[in-house]
């Protein structure tokens, strides 16, 4: 167990606020125990912050550039202790938790050729065009991916000379801690980045400060929503948000049968479901191919090893975050049940410990079920006749994240991405499936058009648009009605 501590001005210390504790979803272990951040760590936090954005912010491009070298750096040397981490604090495999650590990495090199290409200094004759860093802006952080996903705002907003407050979930504070820490080790000038830990009063202190200039989410939809009510109306701060997705995947008959149904799984329980791209709707059509493929996936899923981030040989799935989350998942398959949905393979608590769940899968055809992302291992069935009822199926919801279209006929796929309302769709490919190179949000109660990923320059910066000349000239005629 570690005692952690907030991270301000360069210096550790004590949080002011309530305790706040860290366990190992699969056995309950403390992992971390400190105090969260009240209202006067945060302000002082901003305080820092805005002292040294500036000097920051006049540091040339490549100066920038190496130190977030240094810290890739530093993550490599402590790749291993770092997913460990991360598989023992949110509960993914480690398998899992090696690949977040490697996407953290990469991430360094993608930003920089992202901030080149999307927020560099263009200049065509007179014409110039820069970007400018906004300040000091805020990065919340989720738990299914504690050190990727803030990672993923945080290196492009100190890359644009922004000087960042980090609040992660507070159900992950141990991880946040190991990356602040490296960070520090390769030479972040203080107050640059300052940790703050706490739970949701952490949280809206740090929206409400007068020194805020931006704020970066992503986590749930409701959460979203609350941050977007808060800030109505404030036109000096840019709110980028990234949040959940009643994912559709349609399945269309196909020969790739097996490539499909280990697309379907991936898409499906990878993580246990606690992905905003897990598909969480599969539209299967009617017929004896569609209830072929159902049985295949059935007895795939209940093959599916579920266990501890450690266990040999490793588990495709680990726990839920925690054993409420868990039972919330639980709760929720019981609702869908007295609605009338069926249980093909009902997702059930597992004997390794309360936030273990089995994959479900529950048919709901031809049911009115809410419009609600269940952030867990249960999919719901939903059978079609036709593909333009697949595709009504499909947009009926008010989210609009991510969707996957499988089958081999490309004009299905092309008249079904015409319609899709997505910010992510693939193609014979799984709804997890994204790349750091293309840009990741989406619409509706799913983000608000400022996707992360490549596109992150764009939030992290403001352009700044500029006709120059190196003296004042007069026109060969001057307007009617001038005189000098």
């Amino acid at each position: 167990m570690h005692t952690g501590q907030l991270f301000i001005d360069g210096q550790w210390r004590e949080g002011r606020g309530a305790p706040l504790q860290s366990f190992n979803p699969a056995d309950g272990t403390l992992l971390w125990q400190g105090r969260s951040a009240d209202v006067r760590d945060v302000h002082e936090a901003f305080l820092a912050a805005r002292v040294a954005q500036s000097a920051w912010a006049e540091r040339e491009p490549a100066g920038r550039e190496a130190l977030l070298r240094a810290y890739a750096e530093c993550l490599r040397q402590r790749s291993e202790a770092l997913a460990l981490l991360i598989a023992r604090e949110v509960g993914k495999p480690l398998w899992e938790a090696r690949g977040e650590v490697t996407s953290m990495i990469g991430k360094i090199e993608l930003s920089i050729r992202a901030q080149a290409e999307r927020a560099g200094t263009r200049q065509d004759g007179a014409q110039v065009l820069r970007h400018r860093p906004h300040g000091v802006v805020a990065v919340f952080g989720p738990y299914n991916f504690p050190g990727h996903l803030p990672n993923g705002h945080i290196v492009p907003a100190l890359l644009a000379g922004n000087a960042v407050i980090f609040k992660p979930s507070e159900q992950t504070p141990a991880v946040a801690e190991a990356m602040v820490a490296c960070w520090q080790d390769a030479g972040l000038p203080p107050g640059l980045l300052n940790l703050l830990q706490g739970e949701r009063d952490t949280g809206a202190a740090i929206a409400a400060d007068g020194e805020l200039d931006g704020l970066f989410f992503t986590g749930s939809s409701r959460t979203g929503a609350l941050l977007h009510r808060q800030f109505a109306g404030d036109t000096r701060r840019i709110l980028a948000l990234e949040m959940g997705g009643n994912n559709p995947l349609i399945v269309r008959p196909l020969q790739a049968v097996d490539a499909a149904l280990h697309d379907v799984l991936l898409s499906a329980f990878l993580s246990s479901g606690q992905r905003c791209s897990c598909a969480r709707r599969l539209l299967l059509p009617e017929g004896d191919w569609g209830e072929a493929f159902l049985q295949r996936l059935l007895a795939a899923t209940a093959t599916l090893r579920v266990g501890a981030c450690e266990d040999q040989p490793q588990p495709f799935m680990g726990p839920l975050i925690s054993p409420r989350a868990a039972q919330q998942l639980l709760e929720a398959q019981d609702q869908l049940l007295a609605l009338g949905a069926r249980a093909l393979l009902p997702m059930q608590r597992l004997p390794q410990g309360a936030a273990f769940l089995s994959p479900g899968l529950i048919e709901v055809s031809g049911i009115d079920v809410p419009d609600e992302e269940h952030f867990g291992p249960l999919l719901q069935l939903i059978r079609y006749r036709e593909l333009d009822q697949a595709i009504a199926i499909a947009n009926a919801t008010r989210y609009g994240l991510a969707a996957g279209f499988f089958g081999e006929d490309e004009a299905e796929y092309r008249h079904y991405a015409r319609r899709a309302r997505v910010g992510v769709l693939n193609w014979n490919r799984p709804t997890t499936g994204a790349s750091g190179a293309l840009p990741f949000g989406g619409t509706g109660a799913s983000g608000n058009h400022h996707p992360s990923a490549w596109y992150a320059a764009d939030y992290c910066n403001y352009p700044v648009a500029s006709q120059e000349a190196p003296q004042a000239s007069l026109p060969a005629q001057l307007p009617p009605g001038m005189q000098l």
